[in-house]
């Protein structure tokens, strides 16, 4: 259909057209050519090109041809003779008539010019149009956001502890930008995130303990700060008792800090009726971070851990860089 009504233009506006038309392709389909390194890409824009050169080659060999001066008709002088006497009268009516064709003729250069400007117009768009306007890619991954808990009633001990974080803000704080690619995997995208205002078990609901957790395809990430009166010294010693493997202490941010292995509880919950689910197992393995929430270790401290399903876990460094991170967007307990 676009190729009928193509053909159906004037030769001063198809041509022209098609010229622009393919200059724009070919140079924009060489640029990703060599962009990309794409040879096919490349034999296809330089299709576009030998195009577009054979029909400026057209369009010149016209405009050569209009230019050149018409042969003058022969006429017999046997007809020149019979003509004679009506040659005044003749002449007089025909002047009239060679001028309205000579105004109605079309401008063969208006035309070109018009069809240029219109299709130039055209083709800035094309080129412009993916570089000024928003992509709208339905098939990409989006992050997801936290959702708000805005007229949620918190427990009573968050009305006790001074500035006790939410699980809502601590799901803001942990849910960056850049987690994915502290964490070594720069191409995932979050698929689930999430933000609990709990409080710490066996502590019958008098220790806030906030959490927030992001989950990607490879590795997740959870969070929790527990405003308790135990500090990282007294973390440490109960981690010697219990024989936990790979300890290690250190300072994050000017304040204590120890790192620890351990594994992940799984539980499995029968929705379907007719039976309570499998037992409690030991999940896969997880390496935590655990940071006093002040520079004097009074007490409190904030959990980064994270895991994966397939056992693998980050570098050590990966949990560093995350605490400083989000350690400095959560709010200090006042004491």
């Amino acid at each position: 259909m676009l190729g009928f009504l193509v053909r159906l233009l004037p030769f001063w506006v198809r041509d022209p057209l098609l010229i622009l038309v393919g200059s724009v392709f070919g140079v924009r389909i060489m640029y990703l050519a060599h962009r990309d390194g794409e040879w096919v890409a490349a034999a296809i824009g330089l299709v576009f090109l030998v195009f577009t050169a054979v029909r400026v080659h057209t369009v010149a060999r016209a405009l050569r041809a209009r230019r050149a001066p018409a042969p003058a008709a022969e006429v017999a002088p046997a007809e020149v003779a019979l003509a004679a006497p009506a040659a005044p009268a003749a002449i007089a009516q025909a002047a009239p008539a060679v001028a309205v064709a000579a105004e109605k003729e079309p401008n063969a250069w208006g035309q070109a010019v018009a069809a240029v400007a219109v299709f130039a117009a055209l083709g800035a768009a094309l080129w412009l149009g993916p570089h000024l306007l928003p992509s709208d890619d339905e098939g990409a991954p989006r992050a997801v956001s936290c959702a708000g808990g805005e007229g949620e009633e918190l427990p009573g001990a968050y009305r006790k502890t001074p500035r006790a974080v939410t699980g809502d803000e601590l799901c803001d704080a942990l849910n960056r930008p850049d987690l994915a690619q502290l964490l070594g995997t720069p191409a995932e995208t979050a698929t689930a995130v999430s933000g609990t205002s709990n409080t710490a078990p066996l502590t019958d609901g008098k220790v806030a303990q906030p959490e927030a957790e992001v989950q990607f395809d490879t590795y997740t990430v959870n969070v929790s700060v527990t405003y308790n009166e135990l500090s990282i010294a007294q973390y440490v010693k109960l981690m010697e008792y219990g024989e936990e493997t790979d300890v290690r202490t250190l300072s994050v941010l000017g304040r204590p800090a120890v790192l620890a292995s351990g594994h992940t509880m799984k539980i499995e919950i029968n929705l379907g009726g007719g039976g309570s689910g499998g037992p409690v197992e030991q999940g896969p393995p997880a390496r935590t971070l655990s940071v006093a929430l002040d520079a004097k270790d009074r007490g409190g401290y904030c959990d980064i851990t994270v895991w994966s399903t397939s056992g693998a876990l980050p570098d050590d460094s990966a949990l560093l860089d995350i605490a400083e991170k989000v350690l400095p967007t959560i709010p200090d307990r006042t004491v």
